[in-house]
């Protein structure tokens, strides 16, 4: 293993932590309807549990509205008992063979809620970040022990480290602002 190699690898890890934090953060509602809300949403199908979008077609209807069509007409019943239980709040209708489901309005007691959501899922990713950071550290320190590297080199690829670092963690913190600032517009 060379400096290169922890170089690379440390940021590979790091871009992940990026894309779970905007994983994470798309599941947090804002006062708009977007069909990723009921991402992780499992409905049962046939005896196995599964993703909504893996047995109906979810659409936007209008701004506040979800509208959530069926393979299968039998599926209707399940798929609304599915988003009724589930943790989102939300309480679906059919009409005929399509599911609409209305997003209600944000409280501002709910939108302080989905911020302080919003920050505990910043400080995930930045937690992660800094784990990642220490490996790379840890890796860098074992190469000067083998002595496969110098010491003035492994100093050098420590502070391009925390400067990957530096940079995640102020992309987290710009993710984090923006959907504080989406969650709070009314």
């Amino acid at each position: 293993m060379t400096i290169a190699d922890v170089k690379n690898s440390t940021e590979e890890k790091m871009h992940k932590s990026i894309e779970t934090l905007k994983s994470n953060l798309s599941k947090v509602r804002t006062g708009r309807a977007h069909p990723g809300i009921l991402d992780h949403v499992q409905v049962d199908y046939y005896g196995t549990s599964t993703h909504i979008s893996q047995v109906a077609n979810v659409t936007l209807l209008d701004a506040r509205t979800i509208g959530v069509q069926p393979w299968e007409k039998k599926m209707v019943a399940a798929i609304e008992k599915a988003i009724r239980e589930s943790d989102l709040g939300l309480n679906p209708a059919t009409q005929g063979d399509i599911i609409r489901v209305p997003t209600p309005a944000l409280t501002e007691e709910r939108r302080k809620e989905m911020v302080k959501l919003v920050k505990s899922e910043a400080e995930d990713a930045k937690i992660a970040v800094r784990n990642i950071r220490r490996d790379a550290n840890e890796s860098l320190k074992k190469l000067v022990k083998d002595k496969a590297v110098s010491e003035d080199d492994e100093r050098r690829a420590q502070d391009e480290v925390q400067k990957l670092t530096d940079k995640f963690v102020a992309e987290i913190d710009k993710l984090a602002a923006e959907k504080e600032k989406e969650v709070m517009k009314v």
